[in-house]
């Protein structure tokens, strides 16, 4: 059975799933993910922090839009781990 692995925002500020505008998203839903792939990026004050996967496994549903504001600690997204 997969249990979930979270991915929570290190920090405040506004959460990209792409690096551009114009880019596919870093990950999807159903995606394969290794440890350490970029899931997104927060942005504060036009620094970027990558957000990178702790564990590998598939990509569960992102709970925030692109572009969307988030808090220190908030539940972006999960990962299914086997």
């Amino acid at each position: 059975m997969a249990t979930a692995h979270e991915i929570l925002s290190p920090l405040p500020g506004t959460f990209y799933r792409r690096p551009s505008p114009d880019a596919p998203p870093y990950k999807s839903e159903g995606d394969a993910v290794a440890v350490d792939e970029v899931l997104g990026l927060v942005e504060v004050m036009k620094q970027f922090s990558e957000i990178r996967a702790e564990v590998a496994g598939r990509m569960g549903p992102f709970l925030v839009e692109d572009g969307d504001p988030v808090e220190p600690g908030q539940l972006l997204a999960t990962i299914a781990v086997a």
